[in-house]
């Protein structure tokens, strides 16, 4: 198994359809979620809207980047939410980050050694393979939160019961 191969394999488990590591993975958590759960916030924790928004942010401003474009997001806009109004626009979201995981697992999984090794836009980001293996890891860090607040969220209907 090459590296990229390794890294896209990393990717799909995490966002598709892996259970290895977390039991689960983006997919199988966000696909019974209904809008009005995605957006109560427990606490002062994120939303499952917003960390999905957030995860897709990443996502799409790197492909931008693997495609050749510029690297045009930032830390601060990262949870900058569009008002998310109907169970249709919640749904686009859950679809546009599954759509955008594909498209960013197969170019990582095309990449050779070489460009793995490249500098990522400037020499203060890394390498590409700093760059995803921080993907990944970022991915799991807010899978973790996601499966949090959804157990959060079970627990609060029980005791509206």
């Amino acid at each position: 198994m090459t590296h990229s191969e390794f890294l896209a394999a990393r990717l799909e488990e995490v966002l598709l359809n892996g259970r290895w590591i977390a039991n689960t993975n983006y997919q199988d958590q966000l696909k019974f979620i209904k809008r009005r759960e995605a957006l109560l916030q427990v606490d002062s924790l994120n939303s499952i809207a917003a960390l999905t928004y957030h995860i897709n942010y990443y996502l799409a401003g790197i492909l931008n980047v693997f495609y050749g474009g510029n690297l045009e997001i930032k830390d601060a806009n990262s949870f900058d939410m569009p008002p998310i109004n109907s169970e249709e626009d919640w749904t686009g979201l859950k679809e546009t980050l599954f759509a955008n995981a594909q498209k960013f697992i197969k170019k990582v999984n095309s990449m050779t050694d070489h460009q793995l090794n490249a500098v990522f836009v400037e020499e203060k980001y890394g390498s590409y393979q700093h760059n995803i293996e921080g993907v990944v890891e970022h991915c799991y860090y807010h899978l973790g939160q996601i499966v949090l607040i959804n157990k959060l969220l079970k627990v609060k209907r029980l005791q509206d019961q």
